[in-house]
């Protein structure tokens, strides 16, 4: 080859690489961040700022289409006594004093400044493993802080999505069904699309000394936790924890946004909406999107986001659908719904008439041996309270939040001529069950209500409660008027 062709050669060849250095310049300049971690660690962050944390049900608001940033987040770890359920104590172990933790909200790219404070007054030594953390233990091998002393750390948010966070010193079990777990949301660039609610439940096994019910302070029993048989299943910590006041609210029309984790420690969530189907699932909190689906499995250690538009009013009800966990151990909410009715999507009861195929007899809630506990006679103040507590658990899918009962099937309760006008009947229905044709506030109803497998304070407490409510004539029934009833109907 002449020496001409040789260096002609050699200036293509120089050109082609310093082009091809150029574009790759000009790309990484003008690269837009998408769910690649790899990519992710090159986003650039821009200033600081402190990060907004929020108790549940409440979630810190949207990230939008803000830069990535450095965000510092000051976590507390709380040890502190709260209500399992009615006159039930626990010591829950907190970050950030709830159960569970506070919400932190994020974007891909942002790099996280994390202090974690063990608050002086506690007695152990606690950290924090987040599922969202790329690096040792999560962030568990760099935060492990006594009482009274802070540990900081650092991380980068690669990837989008929705993750646990928890405690992971040992027992590891122990501390997670104590309470310590929570969410952290990292949003894609952008934000997640808008919507009209937000909220952040999340639910948790827990595992007491005593039985389901049992009043006073109850231990950690990890006995029956290496068993996997809790006493309480809840949403938010505690029964109740999202049930009257404290239920959830939206407007028909809204489109509501619910984070939904599971710190387990054990059992899997089969989250359900009775009332509702899910327009779309994030399926384990990630990328991939479900449409149309009715439950949604959600891991111990796991989350799912779903979002659903209120097309009609109603209480709606959010429940672990392994039933008995909903209805006996707490796993059980309230979303209410208010605004204009739409027959065209729901149009309530239509046509009215007795079916008895296997004929009328009353059905009765099994019967085992009731464990007679000697009590402190509760005042009226308490025995409303723990009346709304077993309400919440026996009443309310059927006479409904406020006692308004559902037209044509099940009677009111609120303002009852029945209730009212004779307490004994009331007694009676609760202890022995109803059927057959019963009119109240002239309307006749046709149904069957089963005997109810509760004991005389619990009748007499469920009976007071609603008796206070609603508009009713504030009648205290007492636990030996129960058991007057319940012999001389010979149970």
């Amino acid at each position: 080859m002449k020496p001409k062709q040789q260096n002609g050669k050699r200036i293509k060849i120089v050109l082609a690489a310093c082009l091809t250095v150029s574009l790759g310049l000009l790309a990484f300049n003008h690269y837009k961040p998408g769910s690649d971690a790899d990519s992710n660690k090159y986003i650039k962050v821009e200033g600081q700022q402190e990060a907004e944390l929020t108790a549940p049900p409440f979630v810190p608001k949207p990230v939008g289409d803000r830069a990535a940033t450095k965000l510092v987040v000051h976590m507390e770890i709380k040890e502190q006594e709260g209500e399992m359920a009615d006159g039930v104590k626990y010591t829950y172990w907190t970050f950030g004093g709830s159960v569970p933790g506070s919400f932190i909200r994020t974007r891909v790219g942002d790099e996280v400044e994390f202090h974690l404070e063990n608050h002086p007054d506690n007695k152990l030594s606690h950290n924090i493993d987040l599922h969202a953390v790329t690096g040792q233990g999560g962030g568990a091998a760099s935060s492990l802080v006594a009482p009274g002393h802070e540990k900081v750390f650092n991380f980068k948010c690669l990837n989008p999505g929705l993750y646990v966070y928890h405690c992971a010193t040992a027992p590891v079990g122990m501390h997670i069904a104590n309470g310590m777990y929570g969410l952290i949301l990292v949003e894609p660039e952008g934000g997640l699309p808008a919507v009209d609610k937000e909220y952040y439940v999340m639910q948790g096994d827990f595992y007491t000394s005593g039985k389901n019910g049992e009043p006073g302070l109850q231990q950690f029993d990890m006995d029956k936790a290496v068993k996997e048989q809790p006493d309480y299943v809840v949403f938010n910590g505690k029964t109740g924890a999202l049930v009257g006041d404290k239920a959830l609210t939206a407007k028909v029309g809204e489109t509501v946004r619910i984070f939904m984790g599971n710190g387990g420690p054990n059992l899997v969530s089969s989250f359900h909406v009775i009332g509702e189907i899910f327009d779309k699932v994030y399926i384990e909190g990630g990328d991939m999107i479900n449409k149309n689906v009715q439950t949604t499995l959600v891991p111990a250690g796991g989350a799912a986001i779903v979002e659903f538009k209120c097309e009609v009013p109603a209480t709606l009800v959010l429940v672990d659908h392994s039933i008995f966990r909903a209805f006996n151990k707490g796993a059980l909410g309230m979303l209410k719904v208010e605004g204009p009715e739409d027959k065209t999507i729901y149009s309530g009861t239509t046509q009215e008439g007795i079916y008895l195929a296997e004929g009328g007899g009353i059905q009765s809630m099994p019967v085992g041996k009731k464990e007679v506990k000697s009590t402190k006679p509760k005042t009226v103040a308490e025995q409303i309270k723990s009346g709304k507590d077993v309400y919440g658990k026996s009443c309310f899918a059927c006479h409904q939040s406020e006692g308004q009962g559902i037209p044509t099937v099940f009677p009111p309760l609120a303002k009852s001529d029945f209730l009212n006008g004779n307490t004994t009947k009331a007694i009676h229905a609760v202890v022995n069950g109803l059927s057959g044709n019963v009119t109240v506030n002239g309307t006749k109803y046709n149904n069957v209500m089963p005997a109810q497998n509760l004991s005389d304070e619990e009748i007499a407490n469920v009976l007071t409660y609603v008796y206070s409510s609603w508009g009713n004539n504030k009648t205290n029934v007492t636990a030996s008027q129960v058991k007057g009833q319940r012999n001389q109907i010979g149970h």
